[in-house]
C-alpha cells in the first residue's frame, strides 16, 4: 500500500462514528486541517474548523433518525461511501436521502469530499 492511503480500518471507524451520530468527532479525527466538503455543485466549504462549525449548526437544526452506510469502496487514495439517511426537521418534516460521499485521502486524512445526491430542487426540474 502506498503511503497515506486510507485503510479498511480507518474507513470502517469513520462509518461507525457517523452511524452512531458522532459526526463532530469523525470530522476532527479523519479530516485534514485544510479539508474541503462540497454538496453537489455548491461551492466547497474549506478548513477543518469551518467544517466542524457547519456540522454543529446542521446538527442543532435537524435530527437524524436513520443513518447508515449501505456500502463503501476503497480504490487507492479514493473512497466512496453510499450513505442512507433520514433527517427530521424542527417541524417534523422528513427527508430521505441516498447519497454518495466521494473522498480523496492524503496521509491518512480526508482532504476533499464531495456529496452526490438528488436535491429537492433537482426533483422539480
Amino acid at each position: 500500500m502506498m503511503r497515506g492511503m486510507p485503510t479498511h480500518n480507518q474507513v470502517t471507524q469513520l462509518i461507525d462514528m457517523a452511524e452512531q451520530g458522532d459526526f463532530l468527532t469523525a470530522i476532527r479525527t479523519f479530516y485534514a486541517d485544510q479539508a474541503t466538503m462540497q454538496e453537489n455543485d455548491e461551492p466547497p466549504r474549506a478548513g477543518l474548523e469551518n467544517l466542524v462549525e457547519h456540522e454543529r449548526k446542521m446538527l442543532a437544526a435537524v435530527k437524524f433518525r436513520v443513518n447508515r452506510a449501505a456500502s463503501f469502496v476503497i480504490d487507492g487514495d479514493r473512497v466512496a461511501i453510499n450513505w442512507i439517511y433520514e433527517i427530521v426537521d424542527p417541524t417534523g418534516g422528513t427527508m430521505h436521502r441516498n447519497e454518495i460521499a466521494y473522498q480523496l485521502w492524503r496521509e491518512g486524512k480526508i482532504v476533499q469530499e464531495r456529496f452526490y445526491y438528488n436535491s429537492p430542487e433537482a426533483a422539480k426540474a
